[in-house]
């Protein structure tokens, strides 16, 4: 997955990043509100850029700031629809738009986290979303889609705000995705995804 698509509706994403250590839940910055993104300039450019690199050396199709250590209100995603369409791109200061009412659907797949590697359970969310933001130019960007797509706009979102998905899990789940973590935790050393 490491060729992103060449034409996105904000162009593509950056690229020539450094790949990064996994910062993983229980880092203070996982689990509170990141700072909005004020500034667009060759810093922000450069922290996208090494979440891209990052977030293609771990197999991931999404990956937000925080989980590079960093406390901006940004992600990056590389992702298919349920159509199987790739979509890409970068979002700042994101804000999220689900179904209500009868336009609500529930899509109980398996989810998992980039910075708690290794573990998946069931997580109900919405089958479809929006996202709306503003890009790495500080013009504003709006991506809608359903399948794993919501899922990974749904996820990503939830990072910026302090929100890990194991926080949406019951305790019976969350139970269930810290034992499967703590199986595969050798296989993903601290600096993983860096040489890995």
């Amino acid at each position: 997955m490491s060729d992103a698509p060449d034409h996105t509706p904000y162009g593509p994403l950056p690229t020539g990043g450094t790949v990064r250590p996994m910062t993983r839940w229980g880092t203070p910055v996982m689990h509170r509100p990141q700072q909005l993104v004020t500034v667009f300039d060759e810093t922000l450019h450069a922290l996208a850029a090494d979440m891209v690199a990052t977030m293609y050396a771990a197999d991931g199709v999404g990956l937000a700031g925080c989980q590079v250590g960093e406390d901006v209100a940004i992600f990056v995603f590389d992702c298919p629809d349920a159509d199987g369409q790739r979509w890409a791109g970068v979002v700042c200061n994101p804000v999220l738009t689900l179904p209500e009412g009868k336009d609500r659907q529930l899509d109980e797949t398996e989810e998992g986290c980039l910075s708690f590697p290794g573990a998946f359970v069931a997580c109900a969310r919405p089958d479809r979303a929006t996202v709306t933001g503003v890009g790495l130019d500080g013009a504003p960007v709006t991506f809608t889609g359903d399948g794993l797509l919501a899922r990974c706009l749904q996820h990503e979102t939830d990072h910026t705000l302090g929100t890990v998905f194991g926080d949406r899990l019951p305790t019976k789940l969350r139970k269930k995705l810290d034992k499967e973590q703590a199986k595969t935790a050798d296989e993903y050393p601290p600096e993983w995804p860096v040489d890995g």
